[in-house]
């Protein structure tokens, strides 16, 4: 029965770290638009210094976004195809968990005792990542990766989450494009 419970209490918090750690990513990208003729990119500071966060994370999240463009084979140019900005949204989250206790009772009926709340706190945080055609100043990709901020001052461990969030929300860039089809060829 110990081992039972003990199991159980592992289980759990595996499952709560691995909720923790997890990204959602939504991708939304101008569907008019030829993504291979895109071999280079620069930032657009206008847009980055609005990021609502400090200097040294925009250095991070510059420096991931960087790596992950260039390993997919993106040059960083003077003359750019596309412009890479970003803004942040934070939020802080209070979630409350009604527990209640479950027993047997007399005669060997079950029974719903006494509950106790469990209260977490959170921060969420939100990147945007903007991908601007150079030549027409306008958007042509756009990724958002919403997750927990879970660094607890750790510095090595803050940087690693914004790697995790960059390399998420790039993974879906360049986004795969329905084949064209030719006018007049039938399937």
């Amino acid at each position: 029965m110990k081992a039972i419970k003990l199991f159980s209490g592992i289980l759990v918090i595996v499952l709560l770290m691995g909720a923790c750690s997890t990204i959602q990513v939504a991708t939304d990208y101008d569907r008019q638009v030829d993504f291979n003729k895109y071999k280079t990119f620069a930032f657009y500071k206008p847009g980055i210094d609005k990021a609502e966060i400090s200097d040294l994370d925009i250095k991070r999240i510059l420096r991931s976004i960087q790596y992950e463009l260039q390993s997919r084979g993106y040059q960083l140019s003077e003359n750019p195809d596309i412009l890479v900005s970003i803004f942040t949204k934070e939020v802080d989250r209070v979630n409350v968990y009604n527990n209640v206790g479950w027993g047997w009772g007399w005669y060997g009926y079950p029974y719903a005792g006494m509950g106790y709340n469990t209260i977490s706190r959170e921060t969420e945080g939100s990147l945007y990542i903007d991908l601007i055609d150079a030549d027409r100043k306008e958007l042509v990709w756009q990724g958002k990766g919403t997750g927990a901020l879970i660094t607890n001052g750790d510095l090595a461990k803050k940087e690693e989450r914004i790697r995790e969030f960059v390399k998420e929300i790039l993974e879906q860039f360049p986004p795969v494009q329905p084949a064209t089809r030719v006018a007049g060829v039938s399937e």
